[in-house]
């Protein structure tokens, strides 16, 4: 087995999104526009409410796809297409914007901590004006397999035989939520062709080509087997993979599409309030 080496670590930078809220973002940064598929990664974590308790209001997105996990907190989603959604820790959401949605993410608690990940994942132009869609899933619908010292939650794609509850059939879509004691190892099987990356969130951790400190993303060469050990206080870590859609990334703000012209009208439905196309249909457990 070839191991995939570590071929660009990229520390996160501090964003203002939404109402004031920060986040710790890696792709999406000058460091790492983008790794096709993925368009953005961002991490929020605070224990203090008035750095959260404003939240992300009401606002567009077309051309994607948005995923959410909550390690902790509580958030509320609405958006246009009439969806409403009760995002808890450990839960997932998962929101194909597409020809396009407004929404909002709103906390719902007023103390203790508020911490996840919203990764965007790219959608081929056949699909960038398709239906919308929206699936929310419960920590208890999320795989979790223990196998002594490691423990993954199985968000989406493959992992000791089983599957996770989200299926990106453009991308294959690969998203673990692993944790390590002191010394353990991590190991995922993967084909090669996939764009694929380690994000640490907690403790430290180890890759062949280099250490994995906190609040760092490790790009991922090519092989066909991601192997991350624990530092001596354990780590917590997001490993996620997908296949590379391979066309032209035009992006400004919350519209990604192929073309300029296309952003341009983005914009000009959006502010005319001719943005929503569809109303979604909601799944999920």
């Amino acid at each position: 087995m070839a191991i995939r080496k570590i071929s660009q670590l990229v520390r996160a930078a501090e964003i203002t999104e939404g109402a004031g809220v920060t986040v710790h973002r890696t792709i999406g940064t000058p460091a790492l526009r983008n790794l096709d598929p993925f368009l953005m990664l961002d991490h929020f974590g605070s224990n203090d409410p008035d750095e959260y308790i404003a939240g992300f209001p009401s606002h567009p997105h077309r051309g994607f796809i948005t995923f959410t996990y909550m390690l902790d907190g509580h958030m509320q989603h609405q958006d246009s297409m009439g969806n409403r959604g009760d995002l808890r820790s450990g839960g997932a959401q998962w929101m194909k914007a597409a020809s396009g949605v407004i929404h909002s993410e709103m906390p719902q608690q007023t103390d203790g901590l508020m911490r996840g990940f919203q990764l965007w994942i790219n959608l081929p132009a056949a699909e960038k004006m398709s239906d919308p869609a929206y699936q929310e899933f419960s920590p208890q619908a999320i795989p979790e397999i223990v196998d002594g010292a490691v423990r993954v939650r199985l968000l989406s794609g493959r992992y000791a035989g089983q599957r996770g509850v989200i299926d990106d059939p453009n991308t294959d879509m690969h998203y673990l939520d692993v944790a390590l004691e002191a010394g353990a190892e991590f190991v995922l099987p993967l084909a090669g062709g996939y764009a694929a990356f380690v994000y640490v969130y907690a403790g430290s951790a180890g890759s062949d080509g280099g250490d994995l400190p906190q609040h760092s993303l490790a790009v991922l060469g090519e092989g066909d087997e991601i192997r991350v050990a624990a530092g001596p206080d354990g780590a917590r870590f997001i490993c996620v993979a997908g296949k590379p859609i391979g066309e032209e990334v035009v992006q400004y703000g919350p519209f990604v599409m192929n073309t300029r012209a296309e952003i341009e009208l983005a914009f000009r439905e959006y502010q005319s309030g001719q943005l929503v196309k569809k109303k979604a249909a909601m799944t999920g457990s």
